[in-house]
């Protein structure tokens, strides 16, 4: 297994050239690389003689049907667009090595069809919406997404016709009845498994997120001659709530919370803040416990508000529902990680992933490698030669007893 290791490793560097940007890694959804990645993964699919195709949202997609299995297949995947400035393996490693599951699965004469889907679009830089690739092949795809525009003001429709491809046609992209499950191989982008000395794990749910923006607004005065007890600051009010946020997020296990942005107004040193506006992000696996929390802080930070007599205003809610991965597809890679030797561990991602999308259409199931140091989403993001080959041998003991499964 360690020259396939090496190979999905290569690849995932080669593919790390093909960038919007010379210097960092950079591939947003059907820019011009994304042709780039395509004529080389579509060489590798055809190869393995896979039946190759993409569909109308720009996906990747080859199916390897061996003489004797049926039409029932399983889908393997994940998506080879990029964040800005990103690391050569979020998304891309989970193509190259189910590239090696395929291959695999015909050395050994399994009985499984099976189709790989590069999808073209997880991160939702381009248009600032996630999952336009997973959400055509789920059969969820909004056509008022068409309308969205760029940076540049090109519309996803527009970029769809630029990149040679239909938009009529996005509803074939959609699974047939035939799709029997889906697993996503990726890697963890986060620090559980490195600090349990683990390679692999099986995921058992991906969290639930919900964001809300908030305006703490106050009045702004001169910051010399307006006195403490006479101050209506809104910033003070802000930093006492976002103290709250991470104390509650602290006290209750398996919840993050997280202000990730704030502006002040007028954000000059000698003023008292007379506006702060805050972001609000709370994820957890159990959708119960992430609406009690964001109640909680949202009473809290009416609570501070009003004692410091400044107004509060919130909006541009966002709930993303906790998505529990399928029990069947996750024993059986859980069967597979013990087979092979390793550690047997199951973990909830604190990140989303096409998995989420595709679990509303097909039973999903997610393989997660180990994120040296837990950095992802960044040039430094790496992965270990063990881990990808053991991912590799637990591949193919899922394999096996997909196929007799299946059969």
């Amino acid at each position: 297994m360690r020259d396939r290791a090496l190979r999905a490793i290569a690849e995932c560097k080669l593919i790390a050239t093909m960038s919007e940007e010379p210097d960092r890694i950079t591939r947003r959804f059907l820019t011009q690389p994304m042709h780039d990645v395509h004529a080389h993964l579509r060489a590798r699919m055809v190869s393995l003689g896979m039946t190759v195709r993409i569909d109308a949202v720009g996906n990747l997609r080859g199916v390897w049907r061996p003489a004797g299995a049926g039409a029932k297949r399983l889908i393997l995947g994940s998506h080879i667009d990029t964040v800005p400035g990103a690391g050569a393996f979020d998304g891309v490693l989970g193509v190259t090595l189910a590239l090696e599951w395929v291959e695999l699965a015909q050395q050994l004469e399994l009985p499984i069809t099976l189709e790989l889907i590069a999808f073209s679009d997880e991160e939702g830089v381009r248009y600032g919406v996630p999952f336009l690739g997973s959400r055509a092949v789920a059969g969820c795809f909004d056509p008022a997404l068409l309308a969205m525009t760029d940076s540049e003001g090109m519309t996803v429709e527009a970029a769809i016709r630029a990149f040679g491809l239909d938009p009529a046609l996005i509803g074939e992209a959609a699974l047939d009845a035939d799709a029997i499950g889906f697993v996503e191989i990726h890697i963890e982008q986060g620090p559980v498994l490195e600090a349990g000395s683990c390679s692999v794990a099986a995921v058992s749910a991906i969290v639930g997120q919900t964001r809300i923006n908030l305006v703490f607004s106050g009045h702004a005065n001169h910051a010399g001659t307006t006195p403490m007890r006479l101050r209506h600051d809104a910033l003070a009010a802000a930093a006492e709530w976002i103290a709250a946020v991470e104390a509650l997020a602290q006290g209750t296990e398996g919840l993050v919370a997280t202000v990730g942005k704030i502006s002040v107004e007028p954000n000059v040193g000698n003023v008292v803040p007379g506006v702060a506006r805050v972001s609000l992000e709370v994820r957890h696996a159990d959708d119960s416990t992430r609406n009690t929390a964001v109640s909680e802080l949202l009473a809290k930070a009416a609570s501070i508000a009003k004692r410091r007599a400044i107004t509060l205003e919130r909006n541009g809610q966002l709930e993303h529902p906790a998505v529990p991965m399928d029990k069947r597809l996750t024993a059986c890679l859980a069967d597979a990680i013990e087979a092979t030797g390793l550690p047997m561990k199951t973990m909830i991602s604190g990140a989303g992933h096409d998995a989420m999308v595709m679990a509303a259409r097909t039973p999903a199931a997610m393989l997660f490698l180990r994120s040296p140091g837990g950095i992802s989403h960044h040039a430094a993001e790496s992965v270990l030669e063990e881990d990808v080959e053991a991912s590799l041998r637990v591949g193919r003991e899922f394999l096996v007893r997909s196929a007799k499964e299946i059969g």
